[in-house]
């Protein structure tokens, strides 16, 4: 078997939007390190506005998408009105049921 070594690139990351509404029309816009896809038009419009307001950030700190760590996207998202979701306590799948017993 040859000896196949995986050669490690440059780190990339991607921003990926993806809308559930629909109005009828098939929107996708594309930039240096996003996709957005998908939503009726307010809804990719804010897709849009949402991830070019976080890269004007990261620009104004003389960083990249690829640059920052998790939690500093998280506070960058959270500075543009974007919120990580809280998981439930339940943990998935609809809640309990009382039997009446």
């Amino acid at each position: 078997m040859a000896n196949v070594s995986k050669k490690k690139g440059p780190r990339r990351a991607l921003l990926f939007g993806l809308g559930l509404d629909s109005d009828g029309h098939k929107r996708m816009t594309t930039g240096p390190n996003f996709l957005l896809v998908g939503g009726a038009q307010e809804t990719h419009e804010l897709m849009t506005e949402k991830v070019v307001k976080i890269n004007e950030k990261l620009a104004s700190k003389g960083k990249q998408l690829e640059d920052i760590s998790r939690e500093e996207f998280d506070d960058v998202a959270n500075s543009v009105g974007l919120r990580r979701p809280t998981p439930k306590k339940d943990g998935p799948g609809p809640p309990a049921q009382d039997n009446g017993g």
